[in-house]
Formats: structure tokens, sequence, C-alpha cells
């Protein structure tokens, strides 16, 4: 379980140095398009880092949780990336 609360911190992380030096980017290009650009490609980056931390978290508690809450967890995520997405 503790490798599985490092790896989401990790990716936590990660995902907070990635919008931070896209914000710095954005700053310093001062370009509309290519702010766009790297906004499109936060919004895919996104539900990445969701996904692979929400997967991270539910293999460290497989054990502990039973298999329908682990499948409403799963439809919960999904639920999540269908409204972003929309």
């Amino acid at each position: 379980m503790i490798h599985s609360v490092l790896v989401m911190g990790v990716l936590r992380l990660l995902s907070g140095v990635i919008e931070l030096v896209s914000a710095v980017l954005i700053l310093i290009i001062h370009d509309l398009k290519t702010a766009m650009i790297i906004n499109a490609v936060l919004a895919i980056v996104g539900p990445i880092i969701l996904v692979t931390t929400m997967t991270a978290g539910l293999i460290g508690l497989a054990g502990d949780l039973s298999m329908t809450k682990i499948l409403l967890i799963m439809v919960g995520v999904g639920f999540i990336l269908i409204g972003t997405l929309s």
C-alpha cells in the first residue's frame, strides 16, 4: 500500500510540474495559437494522470475492497472522463 501512495504522489507531482511548465511557456511565448495548443495537450495529459493515479490506488487497495466497490470506482472515473471529454 505504501508503494501505491508513493506512485500516486509522484504522479501528482509530475502533473503539477507539467502544469507549471506549461503556464510558464504560455507566458513566455505570448502567442494565442501556441497557448491553445499547449492547453489542448494539458487536456489530454490530465485524464491520463487521473486514470494512472486511480489505477495505482486501486491496485494498492485491491485486497481491502470488494470487487463491487472497485467496479463502482472505475465507473465513477469513467463518468469523470466522459464529462470532461464531452
